[in-house]
């Protein structure tokens, strides 16, 4: 970013729901481009100086004097004071319009869709939510979104891009999971002298070799993400991605040369 700066973390690892060697691999490349990361850390106040710039009291007594502080703590359904409460409509915990699988609420002739359900708070899944709605409420043809087969892509450096299950998700569903991994420098990081590493992860059913979740970190992994989604979500096999002819030289090409799987995950004991 060209200046010092600090990431205040208040959970025990950074990117908690994605798969465990992203945000741990993440995790490493920024440190080592300098930047600072507390984890289970939280701002405590932040004060204004004469000066002008910021001091931010963080977990464990440390002020941190900064020029700007970024908050980005989560959203929460923007529902109060719209008489929701009035007409009877039910609402969750956290603020949320309740509904079911088809986006339909508790009152016949009021449905919902995107953030305010806090499903998934993704502007493509809020505009899959409302196709979805179209087909249910006036095609006749009920559908229900898919909230689980979603490419997603976070814009970090390195990017990361991921669709499906991650290796921890995958084992509390399935008893025998395979893991193919590769971390590898990157020909364009080889040409420039750059000393950054990619990382690319396929997540396997071991019974069925349904592929369940897909994982990169590196350039273009969200592009890559994108395109991964069509094949997770056609329900392809490990056995297809291996029919499919390489593209050489590209990053890619380790998603179809993974033949040996990295290890194995049975009833939730890993296997090398």
């Amino acid at each position: 970013l060209g200046v010092d700066t600090t990431l205040v973390y208040r959970g025990k690892e950074i990117l908690s729901r994605f798969d465990m060697d992203l945000r741990r691999m993440l995790h490493e490349t920024m440190e080592k481009k300098g930047i600072r990361i507390l984890c289970h850390s939280v701002s405590e106040w932040i004060r204004k100086r004469p000066d002008g710039r910021l001091d931010a009291l963080v977990s464990g007594g440390e002020v941190l004097t900064v020029d700007q502080v970024m908050l980005a703590i989560g959203r929460i359904p923007n529902t109060e004071n719209m008489g929701l409460e009035g007409i009877g409509l039910e609402m969750t915990k956290t603020g949320a319009i309740a509904v079911d699988q088809y986006s339909r609420t508790n009152v016949d002739n009021i449905w919902a869709i995107g953030d305010v359900t806090n499903r998934v708070q993704l502007t493509p899944v809020a505009i899959h939510e409302a196709m979805c709605f179209i087909e249910t409420a006036f095609k006749g043809n009920p559908t229900a979104p898919d909230h689980e087969t979603i490419a997603t892509a976070v814009f970090s450096q390195p990017e990361i891009g991921t669709v499906g299950l991650s290796e921890d998700d995958a084992i509390k569903r399935f008893s025998d999971i395979e893991i193919y991994r590769a971390t590898f420098r990157p020909m364009r990081h080889t040409l420039s002298g750059r000393d950054e590493k990619m990382l690319i992860k396929l997540v396997v059913d071991g019974a069925s070799k349904k592929v369940l979740g897909a994982h990169i970190l590196g350039p273009d992994a969200g592009e890559m993400a994108q395109l991964l989604g069509i094949p997770l979500k056609a329900g392809l096999t490990k056995d297809d991605f291996d029919r499919t002819m390489a593209v050489h030289p590209t990053a890619a090409e380790e998603l179809v040369t993974m033949y040996k799987p990295t290890y194995r995950v049975k009833d939730g004991e890993r296997v090398d």
